[in-house]
């Protein structure tokens, strides 16, 4: 079970002291700010156990507005709160997207930063391609890599990054389209050759 505390989400909103304005035991000082993320997860943990909770987060993340004045301070404090409860996972955004784009060009710093933090498994998403993925994973920034919007647009993403082959470009203004464009229609790697 992963608990989305990213992008925007409502953990992230009271996590992050640009969107948290809150002067009660919800706001103010990051121990504070972190308590309704560290609420939800201990709630989760006390349902299916820490083995099985993971959480999302996205430290450098500005999707909906969202920033913090001192990433570090903020998401390290959270990230130590989730090591020391012994999560399944971590996944962490990289700080690759900037609003809904994607910046290919951007390092993968966010899960070299909090690997420093963060003894359990951590996965790394947003902008990886094999070359890069299989970087991450050798320098033991990460335990693995989580790919989204490269599985929507190559049903045989895997295939492909074994053989590395180029990826089919997603089309993102098909995404929440409501019907089955962008989510059917992109060639198998046998249908493009």
């Amino acid at each position: 079970m992963e608990i989305h505390g990213a992008d925007g989400s409502l953990p992230d909103q009271f996590l992050q002291d640009d969107s948290n304005r809150r002067t009660d035991a919800y706001g103010g000082v990051v121990e504070k700010r972190a308590r309704f993320l560290l609420e939800v997860t201990d709630a989760a943990i006390g349902v299916w156990s820490a083995t099985r909770v993971g959480v999302r987060l996205g430290p450098s993340g500005t999707y909906g507005s969202m920033q913090d004045s001192n990433t570090e301070t903020t998401f390290g404090h959270a990230e130590a709160e989730l090591d020391r409860r012994g999560i399944a996972n971590l996944h962490v955004v990289e700080p690759r997207i900037k609003g809904t784009e994607l910046v290919r060009e951007a390092e993968p710093v966010a899960a070299r930063q909090l690997r420093t933090i963060f003894r359990g498994t951590l996965i790394a998403a947003v902008g990886f391609d094999g070359a890069s993925a299989n970087a991450v994973l050798d320098a033991g920034h990460a335990d693995a890599v989580a790919f989204g919007r490269a599985f929507i647009a190559n049903p045989d993403l895997p295939e492909r990054l074994r053989l590395c082959v180029p990826l089919n470009r997603y089309d993102r203004s098909t995404f929440h389209g409501g019907d089955s464009r962008g989510y059917t229609g992109y060639p198998a790697l046998k249908q493009a050759a």
